[in-house]
């Protein structure tokens, strides 16, 4: 009863190589004498030829933008804290200096718009130019290129899929929100495939590259599920 109690207890290393010499002698030695070892050892056997099978587990196709939007997330939250912490040291430190430093500087703007106003009556007005343009202007982002090979289709004309995506500095999708139209796993794949593979020119204020949304309609358009 002992030498059966041991050699149960190797099975899982003896199927798998990991014991010594001396001792895969000693169990092979003892299943040749012992009917009830040998049966209990087939289950082990059987057991292991089922669990190689399966094969490795697949990850799933849209496991990359999961992974983007969740790492899109955690930044924006380390942001926002940044920008919390920024307001509360101003209200703390610098906002009653603001108010000192503004008391003495609205006498002294009074006396230049007096100054100005004077000058401005004896001065020509100076042309605007008509090409002018706002130092802020700010762009949405657009759409360039999808990279996605055509196979099947998001939404239809008579119910196109509008889904609201979020544009990250890069031109590259980071999550987005399906406004209207059908919403089922099927669908929410397809939409994930192709802004995974789209390119985007991304928002910009002052020439300078942010995050920024846009809204896109999907109707009949090919996409590689």
């Amino acid at each position: 009863m002992n030498q059966c109690a041991y050699c149960r207890k190797e099975f899982s290393a003896y199927l798998d190589g990991a014991v010594t010499g001396a001792v895969m002698h000693q169990i092979a030695a003892h299943l040749e004498a012992c009917s009830g070892c040998v049966a209990d050892f087939a289950k082990w056997r059987n057991a292991q030829s089922l669990v190689s099978s399966l094969g490795p587990a697949k990850a799933p196709p849209n496991l990359a933008l999961r992974l983007r939007v969740a790492l899109s997330q955690q930044a924006a939250n380390t942001a926002q804290e940044k920008i919390s912490r920024g307001r509360l040291r101003w209200e703390n430190t610098f906002r009653p200096l603001v108010w000192q430093f503004t008391a003495g500087l609205a006498s002294t703007i009074a006396l230049l718009g007096a100054v100005a106003l004077l000058i401005g009556m004896f001065a020509s007005p100076e042309a605007l130019l008509a090409r002018d343009e706002p130092l802020g202007m700010a762009t949405n982002p657009r759409f360039l290129y999808t990279s996605l090979a055509p196979a099947g289709a998001v939404g239809d004309r008579d119910h196109p899929v509008v889904v609201e995506a979020f544009v990250n500095g890069e031109g590259r999708v980071y999550d987005y929100t399906i406004v209207s139209g059908n919403t089922d796993l099927k669908t929410r794949g397809q939409v994930e495939d192709m802004l995974l593979y789209s390119v985007f020119a991304p928002a910009q204020v002052f020439g300078q590259p942010v995050r920024g949304t846009v809204i896109l309609s999907f109707a009949e358009v090919p996409v590689h599920g």
